[in-house]
């Protein structure tokens, strides 16, 4: 039986742990863990995520490393459409393609497979959370450089505070969320 965005909206807020300090003093770090204990609940997460993508036709969910493969992956299936994992540099085993970008101590490097997604395929990027925007972003960069289009992003939580939407405004206006803070 399906239940409310208001209601799993609720539920998720009231199941997400606050871990005050971590993973540095100052921060704030929404747990997503505790909502792994209760499958119905993730359920419900994969399908109303699954609701909201299905009219924009996507032919592939680009999944980010490591806590956007939790939900991503069941979403993915409940949409038939393939998961293309974005993964830390030197984690994939065949060729791929990268994007460094900046984070408030250095860099990061994420990457994919070079034929991960077709040339023109309508891709909808999801993740655990939107922040500062940047692997989202870069993520992006991924997809374009593949020749993708951006159809979507999906996450189950948005800090809107840190406006990381701003940084993906360029790439597609579309930004979705199940919850907010």
């Amino acid at each position: 039986m399906a239940i409310s965005e208001e209601i799993l909206e609720q539920t998720m807020k009231s199941t997400i742990r606050d871990i005050v300090d971590f993973p540095q003093p100052g921060i704030v770090f929404k747990d997503i863990t505790p909502l792994l204990k209760d499958p119905g609940l993730c359920k419900a997460i994969v399908q109303t995520i699954a609701a909201q993508l299905r009219p924009l036709k996507p032919d592939a969910l680009a999944c980010l490393d490591s806590r956007g493969f939790w939900f991503g992956l069941p979403i993915a299936m409940e949409l038939g459409i393939p998961m293309i994992p974005i993964r830390k540099k030197g984690k994939l085993p065949y060729e791929t393609v990268f994007e460094e970008y900046e984070l408030e101590y250095g860099t990061n490097t994420i990457e994919m497979h070079t034929d991960a997604i077709a040339p023109g395929s309508n891709v909808v990027i999801h993740d655990d959370i939107l922040a500062t925007g940047g692997t989202a972003e870069a993520t992006s960069k991924l997809i374009k450089k593949a020749q993708g289009n951006i159809v979507a992003y999906s996450f189950l939580i948005e800090l809107n505070f840190l406006d990381g939407k701003n940084k993906l405004q360029p790439y597609c206006s579309t930004v979705q969320s199940l919850i907010s803070y």
